[in-house]
Parts: C-alpha cells; structure tokens; sequence
C-alpha cells in the first residue's frame, strides 16, 4: 500500500503522483468526492450572489439594479447553476463518493476510471453553462427548463448551455451506474441489505433515478438543439409540432430529478438524527422502503406540473391522485425521524441542528406541495411566486440544509479537524430566520396573485418584497458566516480522532482521514447492525 501522509488542511495526500497531478488523474473515491465537494461549493456562491441580484431588482417596483433583459437572464443562470451544477449533484456525488465504499465497507467503488471521468463531466459541463453567459448572443434568458417555444427562438446562447446540461446528465448516469454495481457487488462481509445505512439506501434509490430518468433529460436537450440548429419543427406548432411534448418530455425527467435532490438529504438526515439522539433509527425497514417507493412513485406524476396546460380531466384527476401517493412515504419518513427522536438524548450539535431545520423547512414544502398537487387550488398558484416558495422550501430548505448538515457532520471525518460550534450556530440560527423570512414571503405574495419571474410588479405587492429582500441578506450573511468557519477549521481546527460525535457506522471506526484503501489490508467483518449505539462512546477532541 502507498504511503498516505496529511498536509496543512488535514487532507491526505497519496502516491504515486504528487501535487496537483495527484488530484487530477486520481481514481481515489475520497479525493474524487473532494473535487466534487470543491466545486460544488464554488458554484453555490456563484448562483447565491445571482441570487441576491434577482431579491435586489425586485426590492422595488420599476428598475432598481438591472433591465428586464438582464433580469431574465440571471435568473436562467441562477436557476440552472443551481438545479444542475448544486442541487443535483451536491449530495450524491461529494459525500457519496466519499463515504459509499466506506459504509458498506469496501476499498473503492466499482469503477474508479469511470468515477473520475463522471467528475470530468461535471467541469466540462459546468464550464460550458458558464461560457453561455460571456459568448454568443449573451446569457440564456428562458428560465432554467428551456421552455419552448421561448427557448428555440431567442438569440441568445441557449445552445451552449442547453450542451453544458447535456454532458451533465452524463456526468449523473455513470454516478448512478458506479453506485448501483457499488452496492450490489461490493458490500464487506456481513454486510446484509438489512444492515445498510439509511444514507445507503437513499443513494441506491437516487442511483436508480439517474439512470433511468436522466436519459430523458439528454434526449429532450437533443430534440432543442436540432429545433434551434435545424428547424426541425418538433415542439413547433407552425410545421405540424406540439410544444406540450416538450413539458411532458421535460418533467418526465425533472419531476424524479426532484427526488434525485431530495432522496439523498433523507439519507444524511436520517444518519444525523439517531447519531445526536443516541437511539436506533425508528423502523429502519420502513425507512428503506420509502426511500425506494418514493424513487417510483415520484416518476409517475409529472404532469402536475401541467395542469393549465388544456389536458383532459381524467388526466388532471389521475396525476393529482399520484401526487398525492407520493406523500404518504415521504409522511413516513418525517414520522420515523420523529420517533427517533421521542425520549432520546438529543445533543444539539450543529449538525442536528441543520437536520431539524431541514425537517421543519420540508414539511413547510410538503404541505405547499399538497396544495399544489390539487388541480382546483394550483389554477390559482401556478406560475405564482408561490411555486418559487415552495421549490425553494423543498430543494434549499430541504436538500441545501441537508447538504449543509452533511458538510457539519462528515467534515471532521475529511479533514481530521473541528471546526468551531459557536459560531456554526450562529450561522444556522441566521440561516434559518434568513430563509423563512425570505421564503414564507413569496408564498404569502404569490397566493396574492403576484407572477413568478415578472421583471416588475404592482404596488401592493412591495412591501413582501421587500421584507423578502431583507430575508435573503440575513441568508446570505448565515451563508458567508458558516462558510468562513468551516474554512478555518479545515485550516486551523482542533484535531479530531477517529469517533468525535459518537457515530455508530463503519466510517466512524477508521481513522480521520480516512487512509487510501479506508481498511488496510483486512476487510471488515460486519456483525451488528447501523444503528448499534450499544457501548459506542465519542471520542474527546
């Protein structure tokens, strides 16, 4: 086995290859979760301060900072920065590359090569997206869905990004693929599919999604490059098309996606929660089901996002009856969470704290969702900010505390060192005022009619907007704060051993950093199960 040592962060570095060129070419599943976990963070702040520019132009009725051109398209970049470049694969592909072989205990994943390539998607994508901003005819102004007929006829550059959202859907299928033949070939010894941690099971129903749903996604960027390039006259009404097939191609991918988001956030929470309460997670075989019915369910219903669009009521009836379906294992989960935590003895760490607030932001998102999903009451809310609410309250509240959450729980574990817990708090407790402040208001300004996406707006909708804009600075400066600390603890933190939180799965049995191939030379035996808190004690740091 190579030599591993540590640097100045607390990161391991190994052999053969030094410096950067061991970073680049490595087939390492830490440091490839690392490189992801990089520049993920990169591109959060990048669609974060577009973010603040959209709350900022809409302080006020009329001009405040931008044009409605520009507008328009800061909020298409924001949108896809986030969706494709953040959300999707926050989770999924930094903590479970790191931690997938180390939970069910094996030295890599199937494929590293194709792992370190699915990471080079992932930049080549991202560049691409980005480059749409500077070339062309300027930055993508259709919002993040490529809407046609919008989309296949403006002038600007939606080319180049709708080619960078393409080769990241690769970058998500050969994840998906890695995962699946990971979990089904390379679990240690013992380590039975009634043993996985839940974080397991939330990424083995992901990994299904992205293989299945994400070539949709592939196909219908496809169909736009030829309806911009060719004039093929798919989704055009003119020549014969139908721009519905577009949202039904669509949301046949981006309704699951939402789960491919989501799931994974379950999992971390579902990890947290019976860590800081000292008690087995409560019915574990119900938690994996409902990871993988709400994976199956969740590809059904994608047509409720299309009930204004003229389909007929059996349809309206039909999706709004699945959609309501997909609530009942996503209410199991929230209840199970809960009973975990019923007579526990709960540490409020910074992670725990994340993951409370993830579960509070989700239920807000789930029961918007509910009003949504029912056809009488979504004539009234859709395209209203209240949809832009209530994604926000699922996907940020939801999966970005979740990921956020991750970063408190499993940074010790990259790195080796703590970061300090006062001021993480500090950071949450602004975060969570910041983003409830800023969210609840768009829902409460949307159910008063106002539009999703307008440039300017009517009078009596300013002052929401503007107690919105405040919210999102108080989010913002929760964000830069949380940031900066979990900086210098990777620089200057205390160091931890191998247990500091007093984790009962197999990640937390190893050193911190984990070594090269995580277990040495012997593999591990599994005897008990995940959530065996039975003589397990945290280490002082």
């Amino acid at each position: 086995m190579t030599e591993t040592t540590l640097n100045y962060s607390g990161f391991y570095t190994e052999g053969p290859r030094k410096g950067i060129l061991g970073w680049l070419l490595t087939t390492d599943h830490k440091r490839i979760g690392i490189l992801y976990l990089g520049c993920i963070v990169v591109m959060f702040l990048i669609a974060m301060v577009l973010g603040l520019a959209i709350r900022l132009e809409l302080i006020a009725p009329g001009k405040t900072i931008m044009g409605p051109q520009a507008y328009n398209a800061t909020f298409t970049v924001h949108g896809i920065i986030m969706i494709f470049l953040f959300i999707i694969p926050s989770i999924v592909a930094a903590f479970g590359n790191f931690l997938l072989p180390i939970h069910i205990g094996a030295r890599d994943v199937s494929f590293p090569k194709l792992n370190l390539l699915s990471w080079y998607c992932y930049v080549a994508g991202g560049l691409l997206a980005i480059a749409s901003i500077f070339t062309g005819g300027g930055a993508p102004d259709t919002g993040w869905t490529f809407y046609v007929p919008f989309s296949t006829q403006t002038t600007t550059n939606v080319n180049l990004a709708v080619l960078g959202a393409f080769i990241l859907g690769f970058s998500s299928i050969l994840t998906g693929i890695n995962f699946v033949t990971t979990i089904h070939r390379l679990r240690a010894k013992g380590m039975t599919w009634g043993r996985l941690p839940m974080f397991v099971w939330t990424l083995y129903a992901t990994a299904w999604i992205q293989i299945l749903a994400t070539p949709m996604l592939g196909i219908t960027l496809v169909l736009v490059f030829l309806e911009r390039i060719f004039g093929a006259g798919l989704f055009d009404a003119a020549r014969g098309g139908d721009p519905i097939l577009y949202q039904h191609l669509f949301w046949i991918y981006s309704h699951p996606a939402v789960y491919i988001m989501i799931l994974p956030g379950m999992g971390v929470v579902s990890e947290i929660i019976p860590t800081f309460a000292r008690k087995p997670l409560f019915g574990y075989w119900a938690m994996a089901i409902s990871s993988l019915a709400i994976a199956f369910a969740g590809s059904l219903v994608w047509a409720h996002h299309m009930y204004a669009s003229g389909m007929s009521d059996l349809a309206v009836l039909v999706f709004s009856f699945l959609t309501f379906i997909v609530a009942i294992p996503s209410a199991i989960k929230v209840f199970n969470w809960i009973s975990t935590l019923y007579k526990g003895s709960i540490e409020l760490a910074p992670p725990m704290l994340f993951a409370l607030a993830f579960i509070f932001q989700f239920a807000i998102g789930g029961l918007g969702g509910l009003a949504l999903g029912a056809a009488a009451s979504d004539v009234h809310l859709h395209d209203t900010s209240f949809v832009v609410g209530h994604f926000h309250y699922t996907m940020f509240g939801g999966a970005g505390f979740a990921f956020f959450a991750a970063l408190h729980f499993w940074l010790p574990k990259f790195t080796g060192r703590m970061y300090r817990h006062k001021p993480a708090v500090i950071a949450w407790g602004l975060m969570f005022v910041g983003f409830n402040v800023l969210y609840m208001s768009m829902q409460a300004v949307g159910i008063q009619g106002m539009p999703r996406r307008y440039y300017d707006y009517l009078p009596e909708f300013q002052a929401l907007n503007l107690v919105a804009t405040v919210g999102s600075w108080i989010l913002a400066a929760g964000i830069l704060l949380m940031f900066y600390n979990l900086w210098q603890g990777i620089r200057r933190g205390r160091p931890v051993g191998n247990n500091p939180w007093g984790g009962a799965t197999l990640e937390w049995q190893i050193p911190s950093p984990p070594p090269l191939e995580n277990f040495g030379a012997e593999d591990p035996v599994v005897t008990k199960g995940p959530y065996d808190y039975k003589g397990v004690v945290a280490d002082e740091y």
